[in-house]
C-alpha cells in the first residue's frame, strides 16, 4: 500500500518520462512536484528501496517496470475520472483536474473497471491525453505540434500539452476546443504568432499557445 504522496511522485515521474524519455534529474522532479530538491531526493530514495524507481545519486531516476505499471494505473484512474466528470456530470475541462487528483487514489480495481465500461472504454480524456486500458496499453495516434505546421496546412485538434487550468480557461475564452478543424493562415516570423481559422472563426494565437496544441493531420 503506497501513500498518496508516493503515488503522486510515480505519476509525475511517468509524465516527465513521457516528455523526455531520458533519465530524470532530481531538480526536474522537484520542480514538477513543486518541492525542494532535498525532499525529492528523500522520496526517490524511498521509492528506490521499494523497487519502484531506478535511482542513482547525482545522476537521476526513472521508473522501474513495477513503478511504471503502478504509475499507469494511477494515470488510468485520473483520466477516466476526468472523462466521467466532463461527459456525465457536466464539468468544464478546466474544472476536473483537482477533483480527479483526489479520486485517482481510490484503490478499488472493480470500480475503475466498471467506470471504464460505463464510459464505453474511452481512449482519450477531455484534454486529449491517452487513457491506458485495463492491460496498461495505450492507443496512440499520429500528432504534430501546431507550431510545426506550415501555412495552408490543417488538421484536427486532438490534445493539449499544457492542461493547466489557466491555459484551458484561455482556450475557452478564445473558443478553441478538442475536435476543432484548424488551418494555418499566416505565421508572423517576428514573434512566431500564428493566424488560424477554426471552423467558423479566425484568430491569431501566440507562438507559445501554438506549441501547446496537438494536431492530427487530415
Amino acid at each position: 500500500m503506497l501513500s498518496q504522496a508516493e503515488e503522486n511522485y510515480l505519476k509525475e515521474i511517468y509524465a516527465l518520462g513521457e516528455e523526455t524519455h531520458e533519465l530524470l534529474s532530481t531538480n526536474s522532479i522537484a520542480k514538477k512536484m513543486k518541492t525542494k530538491a532535498s525532499s525529492a531526493t528523500d522520496m526517490l530514495q524511498k521509492l528506490s528501496n521499494k523497487g519502484l524507481v531506478d535511482y542513482t545519486k547525482y545522476k537521476g531516476a526513472r521508473l522501474s517496470r513495477k513503478g511504471e505499471t503502478i504509475a499507469m494505473t494511477i494515470v488510468r484512474k485520473h483520466r477516466l475520472w476526468e472523462t466521467f466528470l466532463v461527459e456525465k456530470l457536466g464539468y468544464n475541462w478546466d474544472e476536473v483536474h483537482d477533483i480527479a487528483e483526489q479520486l485517482e487514489h481510490i484503490q478499488s480495481k472493480t470500480l475503475t473497471n466498471r467506470l471504464d465500461a460505463f464510459l464505453e472504454y474511452p481512449t482519450r480524456d477531455p484534454h486529449g491525453h491517452p487513457i491506458p486500458n485495463i492491460n496498461g496499453k495505450i492507443v496512440t495516434s499520429e500528432s504534430i505540434i501546431l507550431a510545426d505546421l506550415n501555412i495552408n496546412e490543417e488538421g484536427i485538434l486532438i490534445g493539449v500539452k499544457d492542461a493547466s487550468d489557466n491555459f484551458l480557461k484561455y482556450l475557452n475564452k478564445i473558443n478553441i476546443t478538442i475536435g476543432d478543424n484548424i488551418k494555418i493562415l499566416d505565421i508572423e516570423p517576428f514573434d512566431n504568432s500564428v493566424t488560424i481559422s477554426s471552423d467558423t472563426k479566425q484568430i491569431t494565437i501566440s507562438g507559445n499557445v501554438a506549441k501547446n496544441l496537438y494536431i492530427k493531420n487530415q
